[in-house]
């Protein structure tokens, strides 16, 4: 019997190829757009049009998905020739995380952890390291990178909390520090901070990275009188 083709059923829907290199695409993508909160496997598989029992057979939990996204912006941190010296290397290192980290915000939240074991991250470390080889022994060069990668870890947190302030509340920094003008005032007229009161009043304002810069360049500093001493 000729069935119509409203009698008809559908052939079964081909499964949408899938492979990890998509999923972690989609997880940044998510991430960038909404933070970390955005990422889930249903979501992800929801932007892949997928089953999310499909991406199980790829990743088994959500930690494992950070992981790779966390892997995978990691590629914009590798430097892309061979620094001169020690110091251009771990000045690569920082600038290049606060780059990536401010391109995707949500890298800030899982800078500091544990160290990160995919091929870039693994890479970066290398690429580091191998500039401070023989300089001092490796536990100096040890301490001399967890130095410097404390600072800008801390230095990029502060920066991205920033922004998020300005977004969540709507008021940039100068628009704060108006609304919030009228009270300080008050405060540091009672003469009760006066170290506080010369650092408002005669401070020099800089902006984020200038601020990064100067830090950056004093904890150099710092690290190279560790190194070079005999």
């Amino acid at each position: 019997m000729t069935m119509t083709v409203w009698d008809r059923p559908e052939p079964p829907p081909r499964p949408v190829p899938l492979d990890r290199e998509q999923i972690v695409a989609a997880a940044i993508a998510l991430a960038d757009e909404g933070g970390l909160e955005a990422v889930s496997l249903r979501k992800v598989a929801a932007r892949l049009n997928a089953g999310p029992m499909r991406l199980y057979g790829y990743i088994s939990t959500k930690e494992e998905l950070l992981d790779l996204m966390v892997d995978e912006v990691q590629a914009e941190i590798l430097p892309e020739g061979r620094p001169s010296d020690w110091q251009e290397a771990l000045r690569n290192l920082a600038n290049g995380t606060r780059q990536t980290a401010l391109r995707h915000e949500w890298l800030a939240d899982l800078l500091g952890g544990r160290p990160t074991l995919g091929p870039n991250g693994l890479a970066v470390a290398e690429a580091t390291l191998a500039a401070l080889d023989d300089l001092a022994d490796i536990d100096t060069v040890m301490r001399a990178v967890e130095t410097v990668s404390s600072y800008f870890t801390g230095a990029i947190r502060r920066e991205i909390a920033n922004l998020r302030a300005e977004r969540a509340t709507g008021l940039s920094k100068y628009e704060w520090q108006r609304a919030s003008g009228p009270y300080l005032t008050r405060m540091l007229a009672t003469g009760r901070f006066p170290a506080l009161t010369k650092a408002v009043y005669d401070g020099t304002d800089v902006d984020a990275e200038a601020s990064f810069a100067t830090g950056l360049d004093w904890v150099l500093d710092a690290v190279a009188a560790k190194l070079t001493r005999p």
